[in-house]
This record gives C-alpha cells, sequence and structure tokens, in this order.
C-alpha cells in the first residue's frame, strides 16, 4: 500500500482560510464532511503518512477518491454549512445518531384558531410548541390532566371542534369542565389564547408567578366571601403545585438550561439530554451516536450540540456540556442566531450542577452498556456476528465456542488471568474458569503459561461418571458421560491485547501440538483486531455485530479478572489478620469496612485501629505489628 495518496492536494494549494471540506469516492459520494478554522492545518493531518493515522481515519482517507472544499468568510458560516451539508449527504464516516426509543412529546398547536394540547411523536407539526420528550406515554397524558384543570384549553379532536362549532354544543371535555369551551363559545376564542399562552408560559419555565398570582386571588376572594370563586382558585394551585411535584427542583428556580451528559468508546457514545426548565427536569431525551473515525471528546460534543439545535425550536439561555468544543464561541454565536438572545455554553463543574452532570453522565453509560449488549444478545444478530467473524478471520466453521483471556496484575505483582466462555454468541458463566499466576516476566509470558495450561486440558482423558437411568420395566441402568469441564474444543481463541500477546498465544497453540485452533487479539486502544503473522490488523465496520460480540468477550474477561483478583487480595488479607491471636472473623470484616481499603489499614496506627469496636490497645497494637511485618 502505497504510503502518500494520490489525490493529495500540492503544497500551498489548499488555503488557510476558515471552511468546510467534503472526502468523496470514486462514484462521487460524500463520505466525510468536516469543519476547519484552517483548512490546511486541519487536511494536513488527514494527508500525514498512512501509517501514522488512526486505523479508521486511514480506511476513510483510502477509500476516498478526491477532496473538496469550500472557503466561507467566518467560523459560524463554516459551523452552518457543515450541518446541511451533514443533512444533505448523510455521510458514512459522520457520526451517525440514532435515538434509544420515539419518544412521546406533548405538543400546543399555536397555529390553529383555538390551539389544542395533544400527545404526539410527530415533531414536524406546523407552528406547534412541543415540551418534553417525556419517557412514557401515560406520564405526558398525566401531566395534560392536571394541567388542564389549571389552565382549561382545548383537549379535543379537529373533528369535534368542528363539529361543535357547527351545533353550539361544546365538546365532551367541555361538558365535563376540562375545556374553556371555545368552541361554543363559552369563552372567546381571545380568551382561550390568553389560556394557551399561559399554558405555554408555564410549561416553558415554570413560572412560578401563577402560584402567587392564584395565591393573591384566592385570598382576594375568600376575603371578599366568594367562596366558590375561591374554591376554584383553590383548586387550580392544587393542579399547579401537582405539576411541579412531579419533578423535583434540581437547580435554581429561574433555571433554563439543557445538560448533556456522554459517556464513549472507541466505536460508539450515549448521550443524555436532561430538559431543564425552572429549575427542574422537564425531559429526558436519550441517544446512541455510531463513530467511524477517530473524534475527540469535544468534536463529539460540537456535533451532538449541532444535532440537537440545529431544527430547534427551543433553545435556552445555558447548555452544560461534560467539556468545551474547540470552536464554542462560534457555537454560541450559532445558537444566539436560533434563539434570538444571548446563549452561554459552559460546564458543570461544581456544585448543583456538576451532580446533575454526574447522574446524567451515569444514565449515559448505562445507556452505553444496552446498547451494546442488546445487540449480542438478539439471535439474528448472534448469527449475524458469528458469520461475519467466520469472514472476516478466514475461519473454516463458524466460531460456536470462543474461549477468551485476559491478565490483570497490580504494577507486576498478584497477577491472575480468566477465562470466559462464549457459546453461539451468549455467555456460558458455568464454564468461566481463572488461573493464579505465580512467576512471570511480563503479560506475554502470562498469557503463554495460561494457555498451555488450559490447553494440556484437551489431551487428557476427561473423567467419567455413571448416570443412572431407570429403565420402562424398572431396570437401572448405567451409562458414562463425560464431565463438561473444559470438554469442548473452542473453534476461536480470543486474547485481550495487539500483535504480542497474540504471538505468545499462537507460540503456545503450536507448544501444544494445536495449531488448528485459531487465534486472534483485540486491542482496547483502537479496537483493531489482530492474527498471528500479520504486520497489520483486520479492521471490523464500526457497526458490525462481530466487533460488538469480541467487545462484549473481552469487556467479560476484563471484568472476570478483576473480581478474581479482589476476591484474592481480600483472602490474602483476611489469610494475614487471621493469624493476629483474638482476632476472629466478625473483626477482620469491622477492620477492612471501616478502613475501606487493605492500604488505609496497613498505614493506620495503633490508635486508629483502636477506634473500631471490639478492639482494644493490645490488641491493636498486635494487628499494627503483625501487618507491618508483612
Amino acid at each position: 500500500m502505497a504510503d502518500v495518496l494520490a489525490y493529495k492536494p500540492r503544497a500551498g494549494e489548499i488555503p488557510t482560510n476558515p471552511g468546510v471540506y467534503r472526502f468523496r469516492d470514486a462514484d462521487g459520494r460524500v463520505l466525510y464532511v468536516g469543519k476547519a478554522k484552517n483548512l490546511r492545518q486541519r487536511l494536513s493531518n488527514y494527508f500525514a503518512p498512512l501509517r501514522t493515522l488512526h486505523e479508521r481515519t486511514r480506511r476513510m482517507v483510502t477509500t476516498a477518491a478526491s477532496v473538496e472544499w469550500t472557503v466561507v468568510s467566518t467560523d459560524v458560516d463554516s459551523l452552518q454549512l457543515e450541518y446541511m451539508w451533514i443533512k444533505e449527504f448523510d455521510p458514512p464516516f459522520n457520526v451517525r445518531y440514532k435515538d434509544d426509543k420515539s419518544y412521546p412529546f406533548m405538543a400546543v398547536t399555536m397555529a390553529d384558531e383555538a390551539p389544542r394540547v395533544i400527545v404526539t411523536r410527530n415533531h414536524k407539526i406546523p407552528g406547534a410548541r412541543y415540551f418534553g420528550p417525556y419517557p412514557k406515554v401515560w406520564a405526558v397524558h398525566e401531566t395534560i390532566d392536571l394541567m388542564v384543570k389549571a389552565f382549561p384549553i382545548r383537549t379535543c379532536s379537529d373533528a369535534s371542534y368542528k363539529r361543535a362549532m357547527q351545533t353550539g354544543r361544546p365538546c365532551f371535555p367541555g361538558q365535563i369542565g376540562k375545556c374553556g369551551g371555545p368552541c361554543s363559545m363559552t369563552v372567546s376564542i381571545e380568551e382561550h389564547r390568553a389560556m394557551v399562552d399561559d399554558f405555554v408560559a408555564f410549561m416553558a419555565g415554570g413560572d412560578e408567578r401563577f402560584t402567587r398570582d392564584l395565591k393573591r386571588r384566592m385570598l382576594a376572594a375568600s376575603a371578599a366571601m366568594d367562596y366558590e370563586a375561591a374554591a376554584k382558585y383553590r383548586d387550580k394551585l392544587a393542579a399547579i403545585e401537582a405539576v411541579l411535584g412531579k419533578s423535583a427542583l434540581v437547580l435554581a428556580s429561574d433555571e433554563d438550561a439543557d445538560l448533556f451528559g456522554i459517556a464513549e468508546d472507541e466505536l460508539a457514545a450515549a448521550v443524555q439530554h436532561f430538559v431543564i426548565r425552572g429549575g427542574r427536569v422537564r425531559g429526558v431525551r436519550a441517544m446512541t451516536i455510531e463513530k467511524e473515525i477517530d473524534i475527540s471528546g469535544a468534536e463529539l460534543v460540537d456535533q451532538v450540540l449541532q444535532r440537537a439545535y440545529g431544527d430547534a425550536q427551543d433553545v435556552p439561555r445555558r447548555i452544560l456540556v461534560p467539556t468545551l468544543p474547540d470552536d464554542a464561541p462560534e457555537l454560541e454565536e450559532w445558537l444566539r442566531e436560533r434563539r434570538g438572545r444571548k446563549v452561554e455554553l459552559a460546564v458543570a463543574q461544581r456544585g448543583q450542577r456538576a451532580d446533575l452532570m454526574r447522574t446524567a453522565t451515569l444514565n449515559a453509560q448505562q445507556a452505553l452498556i444496552r446498547h451494546k449488549t442488546r445487540r449480542t444478545s438478539d439471535y439474528v444478530a448472534r448469527t449475524q456476528a458469528l458469520t461475519d467473524l467466520q469472514e472476516a478471520l478466514g475461519l473454516e466453521e463458524a466460531p460456536l465456542r470462543i474461549e477468551c483471556f485476559d491478565i490483570s496484575h497490580l504494577g507486576g505483582t498478584n497477577v491472575v488471568a480468566s477465562m470466559v466462555v462464549f457459546e453461539d454468541g451468549l455467555p456460558r458463566k458455568d464454564q468461566y474458569r481463572s488461573f493464579g499466576i505465580a512467576e512471570t516476566t511480563d503479560d506475554t509470558d502470562s498469557m503463554y503459561q495460561v494457555l498451555r495450561r488450559r490447553l494440556a486440558y484437551l489431551d487428557r482423558p476427561e473423567p467419567v461418571e455413571a448416570e443412572p437411568i431407570v429403565s420402562a420395566d424398572g431396570t437401572v441402568e448405567a451409562v458414562e458421560r463425560k464431565k463438561p469441564r473444559f470438554a469442548y474444543r473452542p473453534q476461536l481463541l480470543l486474547v485481550d491485547g495487539g500483535k504480542p500477546q497474540v504471538e505468545a498465544a499462537a507460540r503456545a497453540l503450536r507448544d501444544a501440538g494445536h495449531a488448528e485452533i485459531r487465534v486472534c487479539g483485540i486491542a482496547k486502544r483502537l479496537e483493531e483486531v489482530w492474527l498471528p503473522g500479520e504486520d497489520f490488523p483486520v479492521i471490523l465496520p464500526r457497526t458490525s455485530e462481530s466487533l460488538y460480540l469480541l467487545q462484549r468477550l473481552r469487556d467479560e474477561a476484563h471484568r472476570f479478572a478483576i473480581t478474581h483478583q479482589r476476591k484474592k487480595r481480600r483472602n490474602d488479607i483476611t489469610s494475614v489478620l487471621a493469624e493476629v491471636p483474638g482476632l476472629g472473623a466478625a473483626r477482620i470484616k469491622l477492620l477492612l469496612k471501616h478502613f475501606g481499603s487493605v492500604t488505609a489499614l496497613r498505614a493506620a496506627e495503633p490508635g486508629a485501629i483502636e477506634e473500631v469496636q471490639g478492639i482494644g490497645p493490645v490488641l491493636a497494637q498486635n494487628i499494627h505489628t503483625h501487618l507491618g511485618t508483612r
């Protein structure tokens, strides 16, 4: 493979102005769209020697056949043009979004003569104001039912409204008091429009002026002995307070903001978008993102904000993100054009905002895990994953049994290894194994040792046991069957690591006389798959089921290794403490719970150890002395 791309522009040909660039393939299809404050500086990164590029970036530039650019006058113009082109061309190498689900919204049809409030998943109703999204449909209906008690606006269908207009008889919601009755002129169109404006204003910000105004009116009506009016104001006030009570106050009561929590790995990201109005979370939108080429966290935030506000009607005055994009000032100006007023882009660093960011990020992390496991738990997806692996790795048959190995240690000490087993794309936890490694030189030596120990079982006759079976005539027969321990030969061994670990595994297979078993490794940094004897890795498509299966195997092996190591460390320190006279299991448990870690316990002075319930001065000194000699 040539190290220089044939379509690389000549030196000095690329301008230094801000602009937007497009990579196209031989058929003219747009593969990638990007923006830059300095086109020459940015594009030079793509035309560096191919061996220095990120694997996925290298795949994009080698797939492309040409690059073109458009110079613009300002950085804000480049941001706008990039958004338009991504939307128009849907380039395969740009990040790709997928909502976790189609969330329901509350919409007020402001363009109608008598606007109504509805539950909808349609985001394109002309002139409508949207609120949400809501996690469940019932949550929208519940909010509307409470709101129309305070603001009795129209909820009936257009057909019911027209019929009532023609007959002069209120629709059913109007008859039961859930609508002010604009269709039958119980209230005028203008009066109904005023109620709609109040409804929208309250939902947009949870404006507490409504509660203050209703309290004032209720007290005034009560003082004037107009108890019927006072009761109506009381019921409206209760409805508003019920709506406010559905969501806790997470920020200041006058705070309108959107907050984005993001969790990502090399291939995908999950976003949790919290919509905060009047200091309360009024909606949450979740989306997952597929990443094709390597982008930084700041670039991802840039793309998420473009996606969220490209066609948005409701842009808040403050947007909280995990990290600021490089073009934050230009993004703020772009957002200001959409809002019509100033927009602040900020990082949630402390206080309530930081707490809420941690909550959103935790939700994003869990969503990312669900996104990955959902794909490998589906039968069709599993079948596709195994077929893709067979083709990508050149296997003679689909790898129905895959064993994955991982090495874990603490600075070269307390080395352990794990083996996890997937059959038909699903974990077989009853066949997981862990290994202790006494002496080793490095991770490759550890991997060699573990695989030799595992492969040795393939050549041993498995112990058999008699399983009694009662025949139809009542005679007890005995049949022999093999125990499942290491009984099955894997079609594929997967190791956590790159080329060195794969070569060590291949050497173990050769030395054990089982070269027929295939082996590969997955390197976490670039999510590339290595085969023994190859100079370049196999790059599986980021959307492929096969890559998600390998990732899940690797992550499960890592989790199992860490769990075993922690258990071993607890057992080690428990054994050491059990040697102290007068220290039993209950006190050992209290000690570890009090100090939280073995390191803290070892560093503690006798006086600090005495603070633990049931530990006296003499016993505390004995514990301190005993741990100090270990």
